[in-house]
């Protein structure tokens, strides 16, 4: 399982403004620090592993240009970033492109205070693969961007083109369908 660490926002500005400023060690520490998160986000929705890979540096590929013409982010460049993914996915596949949860492993994280990562930590794997396939594609992403990749509500609602209260209304919804799914899975196994 991957541990998600996240830097923090002061951190994470400083390295935008180095970025801003041709800093070459900036860029290649967000990339360092970004590459593998967004890698994972894409693999959810692509199959093919190497195309994800082309697809993550294509993310990195378009801030560089967006640096260069001075329209970079001016703040939470994990929400860029991961906004630029998101689109690069619906651009390639379209929105109705379901999660391949084939590697539902790598987007749990390994640690969390959050009632639903304690919750999600606890599931066999299977029954939660079967589970968020019950999901719509909407609460798959929203639990994959707040709980997968620990987005803030805004970083999500941001990504996802809804407002905050959207986003808690939806991460709400999802995680009591995904614990009603749960509950009927294992009620179907343990009766049959």
């Amino acid at each position: 399982m991957i541990l998600i660490t996240l830097p923090d926002l002061a951190f994470e500005d400083t390295l935008l403004a180095g970025a801003r400023n041709g800093s070459h060690e900036a860029l290649r520490q967000i990339f360092d620090l970004y590459y593998d998160s967004v890698y994972q986000y894409i693999r959810l929705r692509v199959e093919d592993a190497p195309q994800a890979e082309d697809m993550a540096s294509d993310v990195f590929v378009k801030l560089l240009d967006s640096l260069r013409k001075g329209k970079a982010p001016r703040q939470s460049l994990r929400g860029w970033l991961f906004k630029v993914a998101r689109n690069g996915i619906y651009d390639h596949y379209g929105k109705r492109k379901r999660l391949t949860l084939t590697d539902l492993e790598d987007w749990i994280p390994a640690e969390g205070d959050e009632p639903e990562v304690q919750f999600m930590q606890t599931l066999n794997a299977e029954s939660l693969r079967a589970a968020l396939r019950l999901l719509t594609d909407e609460q798959q992403e929203v639990l994959i961007l707040r709980f997968g990749q620990m987005l803030s509500l805004q970083e999500t609602a941001a990504i996802m083109g809804k407002h905050v209260n959207a986003i808690k209304a939806l991460q709400f919804r999802a995680t009591n369908a995904l614990r009603r799914a749960l509950t009927q899975l294992r009620s179907e196994f343990a009766h049959g």
